[in-house]
């Protein structure tokens, strides 16, 4: 069983469709609520300088913060000619997606090459409304879940990882995976020491989270059984899944076998990563505000009001850059986003790209689609290279 839950941006993506395959369980619906409110905050943006007497002056743009910083252009199509989706970058260059297969039959995943090569990872029938996600690598490991469902409707879920550099074929590691939840965080699945985690609802009425695992060889899983949501960020850190409508938000360390409880207000609803925490401060008509804090409380900055989206369930990518959305035409058949990214250090918004329609970041690189449904592309940037 896995359930999938996406950001409203990401609607459509190819290999991304809702998986559910039985009725949510009890906390699978605080897990929705905790995705729906990460992407709906509404956020404003501090002017970039002083306003002139005439009119506020806008925001800067990627290359007058950083001119020598590089968009990289991909294709939508791979050479056989069905859509192509990227869910992980291994380089500016090379990426993990997936594509139809130019039959209609089959929902591939592949690992795109810079020169248009292409590796096929997995192929999965289309009857069996399958699902890739999870993506983690660890150096050239790769590891994903795939879920299926047969005619009645009833899922199943396996792990798997493949070398990137193409040493041997995929391997399977379990489908012993218990009831998957998955948040489209970039840490829904994460490899440490030799193992994947992962987490799962536990059976019962009172909400509990299973920590699974299994060693990258394969083998037995082992489960490690906690009271309430959690969801995993990066190791050895789980957060509360929920954004605090369902209790306090907590952050775990599972080495130090510490928790600390995120300080928050009654009209405050908190998203939680390892270092950053956004907070959505309501109003009586709505969302009010939005802070960044650190999960202690300390470090607490206003961004503001406004009409800007996050457009990440994850908060504060490589401990720096909030990604950030704002539409410029709400009914607007075609892309209209402005992809905003505010830097934690700087303490200012820039602008990223214009006429923006999906937008997704993972392992420090962030890709958006461009263009309208007759000539559609991606577009790449490393955010690593914006660190120095």
């Amino acid at each position: 069983m896995t359930v999938t839950v996406r950001p409203p941006e990401q609607v459509g993506t190819p290999g991304r469709r809702p998986g559910r395959h039985r009725r949510p369980g009890p906390w699978h619906l605080a897990g929705l609520a905790a995705a729906l409110v990460a992407a709906a905050l509404l956020i404003a943006l501090p002017q970039a300088g002083p306003p002139s007497a005439d009119e506020p002056r806008g925001l800067r743009t990627l290359a007058e913060v950083w001119p020598d910083a590089e968009v990289a252009d991909l294709a939508a199509n791979l050479p056989d000619g069905p859509a192509y989706s990227p869910v992980l970058f291994i380089d500016a260059g090379t990426s993990v997606g997936t594509a139809p297969s130019p039959d209609g039959t089959a929902l591939r995943l592949v690992v795109l090459a810079p020169d248009g090569s292409v590796r096929e990872l997995r192929r999965l029938p289309l009857t069996a409304t399958p699902q890739y996600g999870g993506f983690t690598l660890d150096g050239a490991t790769l590891a994903w879940s795939e879920s299926v469902a047969d005619e009645a409707g009833h899922g199943r879920t396996e792990m798997w990882a493949a070398d990137v550099n193409g040493g041997g074929a995929p391997r399977r590691l379990t489908g012993d995976t218990g009831d998957v939840v998955f948040f489209n965080s970039q840490y829904d699945m994460v490899i440490n020491d030799g193992r994947l985690y992962w987490v799962a609802v536990a059976p019962g009425e009172e909400p509990a989270t299973e920590l699974r695992s299994v060693a990258l060889s394969g083998g037995d899983v082992t489960v490690r059984t906690d009271p309430g949501a959690w969801s995993l960020s990066a190791w050895p850190m789980m957060v509360s899944a929920g954004s605090g409508e369902t209790g306090p938000v907590r952050v775990r360390n599972l080495d130090a076998r510490r928790i600390i409880d995120v300080p928050a207000g009654p009209t405050e609803l908190v998203t939680c990563g390892p270092t950053w925490c956004r907070v959505l401060v309501l109003a009586a008509d709505g969302p009010g505000r939005i802070d960044l804090m650190r999960p202690d409380g300390t470090d607490r900055r206003r961004v503001g009001d406004g009409s800007v989206t996050a457009s990440t369930i994850d908060v504060g990518m490589l401990d720096r850059f909030e990604v950030l959305s704002r539409s410029a035409a709400p009914n607007a058949l075609t892309n209209a986003q402005q992809l905003i990214i505010y830097d934690l250090e700087r303490d200012e918004a820039f602008v990223v790209a214009d006429g923006v329609g999906m937008v997704l970041c993972r392992a420090g690189t962030l890709w958006w689609s461009v263009g309208d449904s007759e000539s559609t592309a991606w577009q790449v940037l490393d955010l690593r290279t914006l660190l120095t």
